[in-house]
């Protein structure tokens, strides 16, 4: 019965299933790793983003038509007849 029951479960439950038994019976050595991952993701995606990667399009340009219209001419633009 338990066979049909674990069938019928969905994949994307099975999925998390497996992660939280795996990431419940991990090491300390193991978390502290994880942790320390989690930590360095958050540092590259999040602080670094806010500090290097400013917004140009809405500091140089007012309106959504205006960003809209500079990416186009930017994506169809020739590159070789740039000056």
């Amino acid at each position: 019965m338990e066979a049909d029951h674990k069938k019928s479960s969905s994949i994307a439950a099975r999925v998390f299933s497996f992660y939280y038994d795996g990431f419940r019976t991990m090491s300390e050595w193991g978390k502290k790793v994880w942790i320390i991952i989690l930590i360095k993701l958050f540092i590259i995606f999040a602080i670094l983003k806010i500090f290097f990667f400013p917004d140009l399009l809405k500091k140089n340009f007012d309106s959504d038509a205006q960003r809209s219209e500079y990416v186009l001419e930017q994506l169809t633009n020739n590159p070789d007849t740039d000056d």
